[in-house]
């Protein structure tokens, strides 16, 4: 910012700041008609309106304070929001991979038990007693680890 332009912003708020003391009065008309000035009323009935005082530069500098106090708060809300967020996609990403495990487990003893009990089928003499044996074990294992099947 230039010279030129931080004394010209220095004399805005001056001015600023002198404009918020000066008196606002109230006149009322003779035909009830209501007007608002800096001057007072021509003929004397009129009012001086209470202006709001200009706030204390404390009470600036306690706001700033306020507000940097609030912007720290909701930044340390923002990121714990988003480590929860992410700690909660990591878990569904396990939960996900962990049912596509479980689902290919599944399906590999579905498979293993129907080649069992085709072998069991074909097989004849004391073949058919192991195959058999060996098909019982396999739906054995499915019904174990695979419940649902």
């Amino acid at each position: 910012m230039t010279a030129w332009a931080r004394s010209w912003l220095a004399a805005a708020l001056l001015w600023a700041a002198s404009a918020g003391a000066q008196p606002v009065y109230k006149c009322t008309s003779a035909d009830g008609k209501i007007s608002y000035g800096a001057a007072p009323c021509a003929d004397g009935r009129g009012a001086v309106l209470a202006t709001p005082a200009a706030p204390s530069p404390d009470a600036a500098a306690t706001s700033a304070a306020e507000l940097a106090e609030d912007k720290r708060q909701a930044d340390t809300l923002q990121k714990a929001r988003l480590k929860r967020e992410q700690a909660d996609e990591r878990a569904q990403a396990r939960a996900d991979r962990a049912a596509e495990a479980r689902r290919l487990k599944c399906g590999r003893l579905q498979l293993h038990r129907q080649w069992a009990d085709d072998a069991a089928r074909n097989a004849s003499g004391k073949a058919a007693a192991n195959a058999q044996l060996r098909a019982r074990h396999a739906a054995d294992k499915l019904a174990l680890e695979c419940p649902q099947s």
